[in-house]
């Protein structure tokens, strides 16, 4: 096969991928749901459950294994600049305020229940789920990480939409949310390196090397990129050539982050925590790379983790209905009774407590990326991949019906008003973004 008959086969590829993934996404948003969860239905579709299993010959002319590759190469640097994104758009007064003890405890709340679960869950299918040579307790710390991160993104989409992340309820779940995502990547960069190194001495270069480059990056490199800030003020815009010094600097991190032995998406989500907190900074990257990214590159990603979904064991006698049975119930008890019973506690209503729960249940886009990059590592085997992005679209799907059912339109113009009991410290709820990538696939 020649380069230019080659390309024709990539060019193919994308051109299905992009059609499958447009189509879905629509129909997901004429049922109410976000275009994410069509997106990540289309993947699915595009591997074994069905393209696969209808025209498997088909398939496999336009998906052959080298082109497979290229998507890969193409999904990676799509998540590596998605996480970039999605950490250049936080805001870092997320970190203050009095609000932050009532957060923290509803993040732990989140975390803590699911993690155990997850953790038990996964010494309970141990035998029949995991890799072959993996180790117990890595398995058991993978299962219960994935299970416990939250689609942080999508959550600040939806409550910005719905005209509710101002609000006390908002500010609490945005801020909720983005512990629990850092708290998940933070466990995987560790279980990374332990894995991949043999044990945890072993690892101990990669997880030095990965926290002198998050504390370089947001400290001296944060300092520096507020030069850049603040010329981009001045200037009303990013030039050509400022512009390509930040996707320098976000191939360079994800680089870096990948050759130490944590993956790309890590340099790419540091190095946007780095970026300056600049309303211009901001636009422009939104501007510049959200559209490309949302609208073909993750698309990519989600047809790679299709192609590797296998669902052969979800046939008639198939051996995965009961660990997805289980699995899914950890999932959402795990999310859903742990955050409401913490909100509840803390003064809000029982519908406030629902809604809240049933928002932090949403795992989006974020667990297919934290299961793939447990894919490539060789941590999660073929039957509990398809398990857990089966939890994902599941979980997904069922967070804005839940939603609503808890908070109908009436009540939830009544949002601004569910403040809880006054605790010490000066009122208020933290500022919740300003903005997140725009496009963004898990938006509604």
């Amino acid at each position: 096969m020649n380069q230019i008959e080659f390309a024709l086969k990539v060019f193919a590829a994308l051109a299905v991928v992009l059609t499958a993934t447009t189509l879905c996404g629509r129909l997901a948003m004429l049922v109410r749901q976000p275009r994410v969860v069509g997106e990540m239905v289309a993947g699915v579709l595009l591997g074994p459950a069905l393209f696969g299993a209808v025209a498997p010959g088909v398939q496999a002319q336009v998906f052959p294994g080298d082109v497979k590759d290229v998507l890969y190469v193409l999904s990676t640097i799509g998540l590596t600049f998605y996480m970039f994104l999605v950490g250049s758009s936080l805001d870092h007064g997320l970190t203050g305020g009095s609000n932050m003890r009532r957060a923290s405890a509803l993040a732990v709340s989140g975390i803590v229940p699911t993690f155990l679960l997850g953790a038990a869950t996964g010494a309970l299918f141990f035998t029949s789920l995991s890799p072959e040579g993996s180790n117990r307790w890595e398995f058991m710390l993978f299962v219960g990480g994935a299970l416990s991160i939250t689609a942080f993104p999508m959550l600040a989409r939806i409550l910005q939409e719905r005209g509710i992340a101002n609000t006390p309820i908002g500010g609490l779940t945005l801020v909720a949310a983005a512990i629990d995502d850092a708290a998940a990547w933070a466990l995987l960069a560790v279980i990374i390196a332990v894995g991949t190194a043999g044990g945890p001495l072993d690892a101990l270069d990669t997880v030095v090397g990965a926290a002198l480059f998050a504390v370089l990056m947001l400290t001296v490199g944060r300092r520096l990129l507020g030069r850049l800030g603040e010329r981009v003020e001045r200037e009303g815009g990013m030039s050509r050539d400022m512009m390509a010094l930040v996707l320098l600097l976000v191939l360079v991190a994800g680089w870096f982050t990948d050759y130490i032995g944590v993956f790309s998406v890590f340099g790419g989500f540091v190095t946007g925590l780095a970026m300056p907190q600049s309303e211009a900074v901001r636009r422009e990257l939104e501007t510049r790379l959200t559209d490309l990214n949302s609208i073909l590159l993750l698309p990519v990603f989600f047809a790679f983790s299709g192609l590797n979904t296998e669902v052969s064991g979800f046939g008639s006698g198939g051996s995965l209905w009961w660990p997805l049975a289980v699995v899914m119930l950890v999932a959402f008890a795990g999310k859903y009774l742990g955050c409401a019973a913490v909100v509840r506690a803390q003064g809000y209503s029982w519908r406030y407590a629902s809604a809240v729960g049933g928002l932090m249940n949403a795992r989006g886009l974020m667990i297919l990326v934290f299961i793939n990059i447990g894919l490539a590592y060789d941590m999660v085997s073929d039957e509990l991949f398809a398990i857990l992005v089966a939890v994902a679209i599941a979980t997904t799907a069922a967070a804005m019906p839940i939603y609503r059912a808890s908070l109908p339109d009436h009540l939830e113009r009544t949002a601004s008003d569910a403040t809880p009991p006054p605790s010490p410290g000066p009122p208020g709820p933290p500022t919740p973004p300003t903005s997140v990538p725009a496009g963004d696939p898990n938006a509604p």
